[in-house]
């Protein structure tokens, strides 16, 4: 048995393979808004529509997708993580709190999963996001590959530097994640009853759910994703005083720009987060069920 073979045997290969389509799926399809909403979050510029225009006609529409080469890099590992870990923790908080044998996690053993799986992945999720906002919000004379960034970083920041922001980023994804996926689970069984034990809803289930749990994460963090990306483009935008720590960078925000500025780009990043969400979950959920078909037809032409 080859490697793969063994790999697509095992339900944590399964899950990695799957997680991964879900994270490409999801960062082609939502990161021009991404990219939108970080430049709408670090300055002052006008509104998303305008933003477009100025970089479609500035930079031309490939710079939409700048800084795209960080998160796709690494993203089949992060969502594998993600997914397995929430995995993992859906049922040892589900069995150590309530002691049950359901074959489904209940959804308070869901939140908490969500809540480790936020706080974990952030150790990867955190530098990531950095390198891809110092792209994002970079001209065409600056660097554009995320090696070439990470190794500026490193070289003039040293290895905190490639680290920063990540106290807010933990902040930020812990009580997300836990809202995440509650969402996603409390919507699909609302939208297709017993789908969370059968696991044989639609597609537009898992869209719709997907969607709505990416907007719901969202809303109740965004002032703390405003925050985190000016801590993190802070070196780069030489036209904005630095910031000392995340009290000080919202007392300076809200200060010059009013408290406005911390719901900067919602949106937007509502918009992408339907889709983006939407696309992980359906392609994850769709990646799983043809893998496992696979495994199973395996199975029965060796019986």
């Amino acid at each position: 048995m080859d490697f793969w073979q063994e790999l697509l045997a095992s339900n944590w290969g399964r899950e990695f393979v799957a997680g991964g389509f879900g994270g490409i799926a999801g960062t082609i399809a939502g990161h021009p808004l991404d990219t939108l909403r970080i430049r709408q979050q670090s300055s002052n510029t006008g509104s998303a529509f305008s933003i477009l225009r100025q970089v479609v006609i500035k930079e031309g529409p490939a710079a939409l997708y700048k800084g795209m080469g960080a998160p796709l890099a690494s993203v089949t590992f992060q969502n594998a993580l993600v997914f397995q870990i929430y995995a993992i923790l859906s049922r040892a908080f589900d069995s150590s709190i309530f002691a049950n044998t359901d074959s489904v996690p209940s959804y308070k053993g869901v939140a908490m999963a969500g809540v480790g799986t936020g706080a974990i992945q952030s150790l990867i999720v955190s530098p990531v996001e950095l390198i891809k906002i110092r792209l994002q919000l970079s001209k065409k004379t600056s660097p554009t590959g995320p090696i070439h960034v990470a190794k500026t970083i490193l070289k003039t920041e040293g290895i905190r530097g490639l680290f920063r922001g990540l106290n807010i980023t933990i902040l930020r994804d812990a009580p997300a994640h836990g809202i995440y996926f509650w969402t996603y689970e409390y919507m699909r069984e609302q939208l297709h009853p017993g789908c969370r034990k059968t696991g044989d809803e639609s597609l537009k289930t898992m869209w719709i759910s997907g969607g709505l749990a990416g907007v719901s994460s969202w809303i109740g963090c965004y002032p703390l994703d405003v925050v985190k990306t000016r801590l993190q483009a802070q070196s780069w935008t030489s036209s904005r005083k630095g910031y000392d720590g995340v009290i000080d960078c919202v007392e300076k925000s809200v200060k010059q720009e009013g408290h406005g500025v911390l719901w900067r780009g919602l949106r937007t990043t509502l918009a992408r987060a339907f889709v983006v969400n939407g696309a992980i979950f359906a392609a994850y959920e769709t990646a799983m069920r043809c893998l496992i078909n696979q495994q199973r037809k395996q199975h029965s032409d060796r019986s």
